[in-house]
């Protein structure tokens, strides 16, 4: 499964863990995505979106409708 947000595109980060000494080893910042269920009332069933807890907090304001609707005018799948 892709670490990508469905909603937001928030996806993995790459960087330093940075030692006492400065000594640099790589590391990498997942975004927090979480497999959630939402009833759209448009398409009338249930669709599974991959979310970021920042894509959460956008469908609690935009609403589902509005998400789902963006996410398929880019041609991303619902």
């Amino acid at each position: 499964m892709s670490r990508v947000c469905q909603v937001t595109g928030a996806e993995v980060g790459f960087g330093h863990n940075v030692s006492h000494s400065h000594r640099r080893t790589n590391r990498r910042f997942d975004a927090n995505i979480q497999r959630k269920r939402y009833w759209v009332p448009s398409l009338g069933r249930y669709v599974t979106l991959r979310v970021s807890a920042r894509g959460i907090k956008t469908i609690d304001v935009r609403g589902i409708d509005a998400v789902v609707a963006s996410i398929r005018a880019r041609g991303g799948r619902v």
